[in-house]
């Protein structure tokens, strides 16, 4: 167990963030991102590694059915195994957005070469990561990958422990928990 200090002045914000299939493919990339999520003070509140089938991928991107990279990123989404997690931070879909960088790889390479898509990234679809991109898509897509986990009881039961206190970072789960909670 590693203790963190961690004090915040606002709440903690919860962001869905998904490692995609091209970047869980490739170990030492996935351990990159990962440590990547922790380097920047992000708070791992769960983290869980699935396969989508094709239908579980349409569902997800029912909103872009019609564009012309629908089934390109659906045949994608459920070509291998990816890596979700629910993160927390003051502002953490800007600051993961931000992190991820550009949707575009060419773009993100041109002007935020720092960033996860501009490091890792291969194509516009094969981009890495992806991120919520507002509350409500946070609250829409953490339910759809941790349909169990209830961002309300969260947020008002153990967020305002996070945000005062030390949390842990328990190794071998590899998610922050409160002292004593293992």
């Amino acid at each position: 167990m590693v203790l963190t200090t961690l004090r915040c002045a606002k709440a903690l914000q919860l962001t869905l963030a998904v490692i995609k299939p091209d970047a869980v493919a490739h170990p030492l990339i996935l351990e990159a991102l990962h440590q990547k999520i922790l380097k920047n003070k992000f708070i791992i509140v769960r983290s869980k590694d699935l396969i989508w089938r094709r239908q579980d991928s349409e569902r997800f991107y029912a909103e872009h059915k019609g564009r012309f990279f629908y089934q390109r990123l659906v045949e994608f989404m459920s070509s291998g195994p990816m890596r979700a997690y629910i993160l927390a931070r003051e502002n953490a879909i800007s600051q993961w957005r931000e992190l991820m960088g550009p949707t575009k790889v060419f773009r993100a390479r041109y002007i935020a070469p720092g960033t996860i898509r501009a490091l890792y990234g291969l194509t516009d679809t094969r981009n890495t990561t992806h991120g919520s991109d507002s509350v409500e898509s946070a609250q829409r897509e953490i339910a759809f990958f941790f349909p169990e986990f209830s961002v309300e009881e969260w947020m008002e039961q153990t967020e305002p422990s996070f945000r005062k206190g030390h949390v842990e970072y328990d190794q071998q789960r590899q998610i922050h928990t409160l002292p004593g909670q293992h």
